[in-house]
């Protein structure tokens, strides 16, 4: 795990209670983030035992080439989830992402996505990154990577352009949004290898799209999906 999001963890553990992140019962020995009974009732995809043909991949269809596709579960707003999301993004508490990403990768292990190759988080532009004080998404990979055994690659995919939020604009400003605001700095820390993008939740996929394409310019790549969540539409 990295290890700014393993100290971030162990000192949120000792200064705030131990508390479901949905629910808000108290964690049992042995519970992470969620209690047990949260976790049983999660509402999984299971797309990535179909990984190919799934609403998540159907998000990419025609747009770019991606493998496989993924969501670990569904995002309902008016769920008992959706603090889940809210706090991981806008709470200051990276320790969500590490936990639900161990839980996601754990889910992963013995699918299609052994194939992967490298882990790599959808990069927050550095003006936001240090608004926020971290990346979600670097969160999530920290514990996928952690529970799957495979590398993680945080710094050679960045965002060079700062965008205003998405979350209120349609198909064709999203996409228009994101267009060009990726660069890859490192393309040998990419080339030949099956690139997993991993994000904390889909909606369009525009930003996803935007990542893929910059990583498919280096020969001999391939590119598949992972997200936290998928929105329901």
């Amino acid at each position: 795990m990295n290890l700014f999001f393993k100290y971030i963890h162990h000192f949120i553990e000792l200064i705030y209670p131990n508390n479901c992140y949905a629910c808000g019962a108290a964690l049992q020995k042995g519970e992470e983030i969620i209690c047990t009974k949260c976790l049983y009732n999660l509402p999984k995809t299971h797309y990535h035992k179909t990984p190919e043909q799934n609403p998540v991949a159907e998000l990419f269809y025609g747009l770019t080439s991606i493998k496989y596709a993924t969501a670990y579960y569904v995002f309902d707003k008016g769920s008992i989830y959706r603090p889940l999301i809210h706090h991981l993004k806008y709470k200051n508490a990276p320790e969500i992402g590490v936990g639900m990403g161990k839980y996601f990768g754990g889910e992963l292990n013995g699918s299609a996505f052994d194939e992967i190759d490298l882990l790599v988080p959808v990069p927050l532009h550095p003006a936001k990154k240090r608004i926020r004080g971290y990346n979600q998404s670097d969160a999530i990979v920290a514990g996928m990577s952690e529970s799957t055994g495979i590398e993680a690659d945080y710094k050679s995919l960045i965002r060079h352009v700062f965008t205003e939020t998405q979350t209120k604009k349609n198909l064709t400003e999203r996409r228009e949004n994101v267009k060009s605001v990726f660069a890859v700095k490192n393309p040998e820390a990419f080339k030949g290898k099956h690139v997993l993008i991993i994000d904390d939740v889909v909606t369009t996929g525009s930003t996803l799209v935007a990542c893929a394409d910059e990583i498919l310019k280096i020969p001999g790549t391939t590119v598949s999906i992972a997200c936290l969540a998928v929105a329901k539409h």
